[in-house]
């Protein structure tokens, strides 16, 4: 059914694999495509209790497909990506599910901003966390700000957006962004531990508990992605943008002016 996610089911538990391992799981505009029709689906699906997100291969999610990006055959349609990415994040956010991450490599730029939609996130010890759409001219989308001002509020959330840094897994938890470290190699069986202690509680009012708090927000996360839609439409046109994508393919350091 999807060429870039694999969607199966055991049980109550559902597995939503990213499947573009030789692109380290970047996202391309069928990926965000694919990911919002699952999600999308899935709202109406009474059979599952529990989500896990996981990534074939090397790492989570690299983020964004920067090699789609700079396609000038097949240039991306940022305006139409954005409208996926929206549904995407909206969607993951008000699933009728616990959803679970479990991360390992990079975790970065939407990539990161899916992880944070989620209810628990678990990380690799090595695992490499990012918020890093600064380094090339960028700002957060995916609903980036409004989850990543859930988990630690609005000063650190500006901090980390700023810095773009990439923390490891201790650091992450140290600063709130993430709930769980584990060694490497663990992540998954991790979340199928978590997923079964969910499953052993009592799961319905645990998921009655997530649609009040979350349907208080569903408005607030609604403008964040109009706001983000807009605001990356006009950064993806900007000098500095142009520049950072540049510099990442030469691999060399980015010179920004601020136009």
């Amino acid at each position: 059914m999807y060429e870039t996610i694999e969607l199966t089911k055991q049980e109550r538990i559902g597995y939503l694999k990213l499947n573009r391992p030789q692109a380290m799981n970047a996202m391309s505009g069928k990926m965000m495509k694919e990911l919002a029709d699952c999600f999308e689906s899935l709202l109406a699906d009474s059979t599952l209790q529990v989500l896990i997100i996981h990534g074939e291969g090397r790492a989570f999610s690299a983020g964004g497909d920067i090699k789609e990006m700079m396609d000038p055959d097949n240039p991306m349609d940022i305006d139409l990506v954005m409208k996926d990415v929206s549904r995407l994040a909206k969607s993951l956010y008000t699933l009728p599910q616990i959803t679970v991450a479990a991360i390992h490599g990079a975790s970065a730029g939407l990539g990161f901003s899916m992880a944070l939609a989620c209810d628990h996130i678990i990380a690799e010890e090595n695992s490499k966390l990012a918020m890093n759409f600064i380094g090339i001219g960028l700002v957060p989308d995916g609903g980036g700000h409004f989850f990543m001002k859930e988990r630690v509020g609005v000063p650190k959330a500006k901090q980390l957006i700023w810095s773009g840094q990439i923390l490891k897994a201790h650091d992450s938890l140290a600063k709130g962004l993430i709930d769980e470290v584990t060694a490497e190699g663990l992540a998954l069986e991790h979340a199928e531990t978590y997923a079964e202690q969910a499953l052993q509680s009592p799961v319905k009012a645990r998921l009655a508990s997530k649609h009040i708090l979350h349907q208080l927000k569903v408005g607030e996360l609604e403008q964040v992605l109009e706001m983000e839609a807009a605001a990356q439409s006009a950064m993806r046109k900007s000098a500095d943008h142009l520049e950072g994508i540049q510099a990442f393919v030469e691999k060399r350091k980015p010179e920004f002016h601020g136009k």
